[in-house]
Protein backbone atom coordinates (compact mmCIF):
# COMPACT_ATOMS: atom_id res chain seq x y z
CA UNK A 1 0.00 0.00 0.00
CA UNK A 2 1.33 3.93 -1.21
CA UNK A 3 2.70 5.19 2.17
CA UNK A 4 -0.03 7.89 2.19
CA UNK A 5 -3.11 6.05 1.57
CA UNK A 6 -4.47 6.44 4.93
CA UNK A 7 -8.34 7.42 3.08
CA UNK A 8 -10.63 5.47 0.75
CA UNK A 9 -11.65 7.87 -2.49
CA UNK A 10 -14.00 7.31 -5.07
CA UNK A 11 -11.26 7.29 -7.62
CA UNK A 12 -9.78 4.65 -5.54
CA UNK A 13 -13.02 2.14 -6.22
CA UNK A 14 -13.25 -0.15 -8.87
CA UNK A 15 -15.97 0.22 -11.39
CA UNK A 16 -18.32 -2.69 -10.83
CA UNK A 17 -17.60 -4.84 -13.79
CA UNK A 18 -14.16 -4.56 -13.48
CA UNK A 19 -14.76 -6.21 -9.85
CA UNK A 20 -17.40 -8.69 -10.47
CA UNK A 21 -14.90 -9.83 -13.39
CA UNK A 22 -11.56 -10.02 -10.97
CA UNK A 23 -13.44 -10.91 -7.63
CA UNK A 24 -12.58 -14.19 -6.95
CA UNK A 25 -8.46 -13.14 -7.37
CA UNK A 26 -8.89 -9.97 -5.38
CA UNK A 27 -11.01 -11.95 -2.59
CA UNK A 28 -8.27 -14.72 -2.58
CA UNK A 29 -5.56 -12.17 -2.33
CA UNK A 30 -7.19 -10.30 0.48
CA UNK A 31 -7.57 -13.23 2.45
CA UNK A 32 -3.76 -14.35 1.91
CA UNK A 33 -2.89 -10.79 3.09
CA UNK A 34 -5.44 -10.69 6.24
CA UNK A 35 -4.11 -14.19 7.04
CA UNK A 36 -1.33 -12.63 9.30
CA UNK A 37 -3.65 -9.72 10.53
CA UNK A 38 -5.92 -12.19 12.76
CA UNK A 39 -5.41 -12.55 16.16
CA UNK A 40 -7.50 -15.13 18.40
CA UNK A 41 -7.35 -14.12 21.87
CA UNK A 42 -9.19 -16.91 24.51
CA UNK A 43 -11.90 -19.10 23.28
CA UNK A 44 -14.14 -16.50 21.97
CA UNK A 45 -12.25 -12.93 20.81
CA UNK A 46 -10.93 -12.71 17.53
CA UNK A 47 -9.08 -9.63 16.27
CA UNK A 48 -9.00 -8.59 12.83
CA UNK A 49 -6.69 -5.55 12.40
CA UNK A 50 -7.60 -3.40 9.29
CA UNK A 51 -5.82 -1.37 6.80
CA UNK A 52 -6.45 0.53 4.14
CA UNK A 53 -6.54 -2.56 2.14
CA UNK A 54 -9.08 -4.48 4.11
CA UNK A 55 -11.08 -1.51 3.94
CA UNK A 56 -10.83 -1.07 0.16
CA UNK A 57 -11.93 -4.85 -0.42
CA UNK A 58 -15.04 -4.45 2.50
CA UNK A 59 -16.23 -1.37 0.43
CA UNK A 60 -16.10 -2.93 -3.20
CA UNK A 61 -17.30 -5.88 -1.77
CA UNK A 62 -20.65 -4.16 -0.10
CA UNK A 63 -21.04 -2.36 -3.64
CA UNK A 64 -21.04 -6.00 -5.44
CA UNK A 65 -23.63 -7.35 -2.75
CA UNK A 66 -25.98 -4.16 -2.81
CA UNK A 67 -25.17 -2.89 -5.97
CA UNK A 68 -26.21 0.58 -4.68
CA UNK A 69 -23.75 2.99 -6.75
CA UNK A 70 -22.74 6.38 -5.42
CA UNK A 71 -25.28 6.78 -3.21
CA UNK A 72 -24.04 3.61 -0.96
CA UNK A 73 -20.70 4.53 -1.50
CA UNK A 74 -20.88 7.58 0.67
CA UNK A 75 -22.31 5.86 3.10
CA UNK A 76 -19.51 2.73 3.24
CA UNK A 77 -16.93 5.85 2.91
CA UNK A 78 -18.29 7.19 5.86
CA UNK A 79 -18.50 3.83 7.76
CA UNK A 80 -15.10 2.11 7.00
CA UNK A 81 -12.71 5.21 6.58
CA UNK A 82 -12.25 5.74 10.08
CA UNK A 83 -10.79 2.00 10.29
CA UNK A 84 -8.03 3.15 7.98
CA UNK A 85 -5.03 3.62 10.33
CA UNK A 86 -3.95 6.69 10.43
CA UNK A 87 0.13 6.03 10.17
CA UNK A 88 0.43 6.46 13.88
CA UNK A 89 -2.11 3.85 15.37
CA UNK A 90 -3.59 0.17 14.75
CA UNK A 91 -7.44 -0.55 14.15
CA UNK A 92 -8.94 -3.48 14.50
CA UNK A 93 -12.58 -5.65 14.64
CA UNK A 94 -12.43 -7.49 17.76
CA UNK A 95 -15.23 -10.28 16.87
CA UNK A 96 -16.61 -12.43 20.13
CA UNK A 97 -17.45 -15.57 17.89
CA UNK A 98 -19.95 -18.22 19.56
CA UNK A 99 -22.14 -20.20 17.43
CA UNK A 100 -24.94 -20.81 19.84
CA UNK A 101 -27.11 -17.75 20.43
CA UNK A 102 -27.99 -18.87 23.84
CA UNK A 103 -24.25 -19.08 24.94
CA UNK A 104 -23.69 -15.82 22.70
CA UNK A 105 -26.76 -13.97 24.72
CA UNK A 106 -25.44 -15.13 28.23
CA UNK A 107 -21.56 -14.56 27.19
CA UNK A 108 -22.44 -11.14 26.24
CA UNK A 109 -24.85 -9.72 28.83
CA UNK A 110 -21.92 -10.84 30.95
CA UNK A 111 -18.97 -8.61 29.37
CA UNK A 112 -20.40 -5.14 29.64
CA UNK A 113 -17.87 -2.50 28.81
CA UNK A 114 -14.96 -4.96 27.71
CA UNK A 115 -14.19 -2.96 24.79
CA UNK A 116 -12.71 -0.37 27.16
CA UNK A 117 -10.56 -3.42 28.50
CA UNK A 118 -8.40 -4.19 25.53
CA UNK A 119 -5.41 -3.54 25.32
CA UNK A 120 -1.33 -4.29 24.36
CA UNK A 121 1.51 -4.01 25.73
CA UNK A 122 5.18 -3.06 24.20
CA UNK A 123 7.32 -4.30 26.33
CA UNK A 124 5.75 -4.14 29.36
CA UNK A 125 4.46 -0.78 28.41
CA UNK A 126 0.72 -0.92 28.11
CA UNK A 127 -1.58 1.36 24.87
CA UNK A 128 -5.13 1.00 26.01
CA UNK A 129 -7.37 0.70 23.47
CA UNK A 130 -9.83 3.55 22.45
CA UNK A 131 -13.62 2.26 21.14
CA UNK A 132 -14.78 3.62 17.80
CA UNK A 133 -17.15 6.38 19.05
CA UNK A 134 -19.45 5.83 15.99
CA UNK A 135 -22.13 4.23 18.48
CA UNK A 136 -22.31 2.90 21.83
CA UNK A 137 -20.94 -0.52 21.67
CA UNK A 138 -22.04 -1.93 25.39
CA UNK A 139 -26.09 -0.96 25.69
CA UNK A 140 -27.63 0.56 28.86
CA UNK A 141 -28.39 -2.74 30.21
CA UNK A 142 -24.71 -3.54 29.94
CA UNK A 143 -24.80 -5.75 27.26
CA UNK A 144 -21.91 -5.81 24.86
CA UNK A 145 -21.93 -5.73 21.40
CA UNK A 146 -20.33 -8.71 19.76
CA UNK A 147 -18.41 -6.51 16.90
CA UNK A 148 -16.51 -4.28 18.20
CA UNK A 149 -13.90 -1.15 16.63
CA UNK A 150 -11.32 -0.67 18.40
CA UNK A 151 -7.96 1.99 17.77
CA UNK A 152 -4.35 1.69 19.53
CA UNK A 153 -2.30 4.94 19.63
CA UNK A 154 0.91 4.76 19.87
CA UNK A 155 3.36 6.82 20.62
CA UNK A 156 6.82 7.22 18.00
CA UNK A 157 8.67 5.70 20.39
CA UNK A 158 6.00 2.56 20.74
CA UNK A 159 5.97 2.52 17.01
CA UNK A 160 9.67 2.51 16.61
CA UNK A 161 9.78 -0.57 19.61
CA UNK A 162 7.38 -2.25 17.49
CA UNK A 163 9.03 -2.20 14.10
CA UNK A 164 12.35 -2.87 15.71
CA UNK A 165 10.93 -6.99 15.56
CA UNK A 166 13.08 -7.40 18.85
CA UNK A 167 10.45 -6.18 21.15
CA UNK A 168 7.75 -8.30 23.31
CA UNK A 169 4.20 -7.42 22.36
CA UNK A 170 1.04 -8.72 23.32
CA UNK A 171 -2.37 -8.10 23.19
CA UNK A 172 -4.98 -8.72 25.52
CA UNK A 173 -8.17 -8.25 27.46
CA UNK A 174 -8.96 -7.65 31.33
CA UNK A 175 -12.40 -7.87 32.02
CA UNK A 176 -13.65 -9.71 35.11
CA UNK A 177 -15.66 -12.18 32.95
CA UNK A 178 -13.02 -12.74 29.99
CA UNK A 179 -9.26 -12.07 30.50
CA UNK A 180 -6.95 -13.38 28.38
CA UNK A 181 -3.41 -12.18 26.77
CA UNK A 182 -1.77 -13.86 23.61
CA UNK A 183 1.98 -12.89 22.21
CA UNK A 184 1.93 -11.67 18.66
CA UNK A 185 3.82 -13.41 16.07
CA UNK A 186 6.65 -12.57 13.99
CA UNK A 187 4.51 -12.54 10.81
CA UNK A 188 1.65 -10.53 12.36
CA UNK A 189 4.28 -8.17 13.69
CA UNK A 190 5.86 -7.87 10.74
CA UNK A 191 2.23 -6.76 8.56
CA UNK A 192 1.03 -4.47 11.62
CA UNK A 193 4.19 -2.59 11.25
CA UNK A 194 3.79 -1.61 7.41
CA UNK A 195 0.50 0.42 8.82
CA UNK A 196 2.66 3.02 10.65
CA UNK A 197 4.63 5.75 8.39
Amino acid sequence: MPKDKREITKEDIMPLDTYTKNRGELRKNIVDFKKDRRVPLGPYATFYFESYETMLAQIQEMLYIEKGGDEQLKDELAAYNPLVPNGKELTATLMFEIDNPISRAAFLGKVGGIEEKVFMKIDGDIVKAVPEEDVDRTSADGKASSVQFIHFQLSEEQINKFKSKSSLIELGIDHSEYSHTTRLTEATVSSLSADFN
